[in-house]
């Protein structure tokens, strides 16, 4: 059978009967099969909003092509007298363990949190009550921070095409929608991501995995250059290797690692605030209209040379979503971005940020304890400056011109509240100069955007602090310990974390 790749231009709303058609008519052909490989929305024409379609056509009347091979992750299978313990069931750590799991080692799965459904429970109380669970939080619990996030599956990360495609066909395997393999940005949604965990783990456990949830990895004990056991909250864990994917979060663990010998530097990251608008103001602006027949929301992705020497950029855009408190641990006040599947709520959000080193931020070097530190009274700061786990905020106009005009609390999707605030007074300087100047280009590339507001603080655009490792992924000086995921300071988000856990994985395996 011959196969062939073709372009196609289609409205925004179009049926598998219209697709027959116009393959039939470009490649002149009566019998085929098809399937999409590619979706993305061209919106450059305001008077032409279409998708873009790459469709792989199958059928005995083209001649000559031969369908292309995949590029797939070979696991191979045996069984090997071998303990792994894996902390940490975000991305990296789950996928890294059901790798080694399918390979045939033994392996144990631990997370500080609960599992996802008592984890969402805390959650919603959470934002219900403002009763805030360190153990079950936005940060912690089973699936780590981006199961309550927008569920993006994009990557810039290069060398990951086999672990992205195995991550993805891992998710639609799970339940989640065949459109994530073929989307030019796909995204799963929180509403999804929960039902998709909680299917994976059981997929997990009935290759002989073996998870427990409420188990916080306290301590580990080293020596001659060896992790000997791991302490846990429930009792010591021995193994033959040890995979810790903390996140971006767990400092405590960070300071842990640091003391016993672990070897972490600063690295540059990003902060800001969330910026939050009516979704119907995007949809007018990218779209010409404010809402368009098969397409859930319009996103943004914008970038600024801010001041010149610091970036200033959009970051985990939320369209149709809603701004989350985000803290990890209690009396600290940070916010995120999350959005359900449908992406059908009224506001549209994203993190401002810009890019710094820390030792830049905190006017002097700086090691890895230190930037700890300093992030964490940030963090710590905002709450003081509320009180609470409201969201200090002001609106971008306020913000460029320095003017407090607090005559209202505008709707918003936070769920707790928002307390005014002088947000060019409480975020660094050096981030409000570059902000300041970002958010004057993005009010040019986007009618409207300067009426929209700043909330809160965004700190976790990634890990501040990176893991030195050698070329086999093991920490430097030690010869059984990987740091893997977003909290190794080598990745960020979904599909990045979830690849390094696969690839540090592999390493083991093969």
């Amino acid at each position: 059978m011959g196969y062939k790749q073709i372009s196609l231009k289609v409205p925004t709303v179009y049926s598998d009967e219209l697709l027959q058609l116009e393959i039939a008519k470009h490649l002149r052909i009566r019998q085929f099969s098809f399937q999409t490989e590619g979706k993305s929305l061209d919106a450059r024409n305001k008077r032409n909003i279409h998708w873009l379609l790459r469709i792989a056509v199958f059928s005995d009347e083209i001649k000559g092509c031969n369908t292309p091979a995949q590029l797939n992750l070979e696991i191979p299978y045996r069984k090997r007298n071998r303990k792994i313990l894996v902390t940490g069931s975000g991305p990296a750590g789950f996928f890294c363990a059901f790798v080694l799991q399918k390979a045939g080692y033994q392996t144990t799965l631990i997370d500080r949190g609960s599992d996802v459904i008592k984890r969402n429970h805390s959650i919603q109380a959470f934002e219900r009550e403002g009763i805030f669970d360190p153990q079950n939080n936005y940060a912690f619990g089973e699936g780590g921070a981006g199961t309550f996030s927008d569920g993006k599956l994009t990557s810039r990360s290069k060398h990951i095409s086999a672990e992205r495609q195995f991550i993805l066909q891992s998710y639609i395997d799970a339940g989640a929608p065949a459109e994530i393999g073929f989307l030019a940005h796909p995204h799963l949604g929180t509403d999804n991501l929960i039902r998709i965990v909680k299917t994976l783990r059981r997929q997990y456990q009935e290759l002989g995995g073996e998870i427990l949830f409420e188990t916080m990895l306290e301590d580990i004990i080293v020596s001659n250059g060896t992790v000997k056991a791991a302490i846990t909250s429930q009792g010591n864990i021995t193994a033959d290797s040890y995979f810790i994917a903390p996140g971006h979060s767990a400092y405590e663990t960070y300071r842990m690692l640091i003391k016993r010998g672990v070897l972490f530097r600063p690295k540059n990251f990003a902060i800001g605030s969330r910026m939050e608008h009516p979704q119907s103001l995007i949809n007018l602006a990218q779209w010409g209209v404010e809402s368009l027949p098969g397409v859930k929301a319009a996103e943004y992705r914008l970038t600024s040379p801010g001041d010149g020497k610091h970036q200033v950029y959009s970051f985990c855009m939320c369209p149709g979503g809603m701004v989350v408190p985000a803290a990890g641990y209690p009396n600290t006040n940070i916010v995120n971005g999350m959005s359900f599947y449908k992406r059908d709520g009224d506001f549209a959000n994203a993190a401002c940020v810009a890019g710094l080193h820390p030792s830049e931020l905190a006017g002097k070097e700086v090691t890895a304890l230190e930037t700890l530190t300093m992030v964490e009274e940030l963090e710590k700061s905002f709450f003081n400056f509320s009180g609470n786990y409201k969201a200090p905020f002001c609106s971008i106009t306020d913000f460029l011109n320095a003017k407090s005009r607090f005559d209202h609390i505008p709707a918003s999707s936070y769920p707790l509240g928002l307390a005014p605030a002088p947000m060019w007074e409480i975020l660094p300087n050096k981030v409000v100069v570059a902000m300041r100047d970002g958010l004057k280009d993005f009010s040019r590339k986007i009618r409207g955007f300067e009426t929209g507001n700043l909330l809160g603080l965004e700190s976790k655009t990634s890990a501040p602090i990176q893991v030195l490792r050698n070329e086999n992924g093991l920490c430097t000086g030690l010869e059984n310990l990987f740091i893997v995921g977003e909290g190794s300071g080598y990745a960020g988000g979904i599909i990045s974390s979830g690849a390094d856990g696969v690839k540090n994985a592999m390493r083991l395996v093969s």
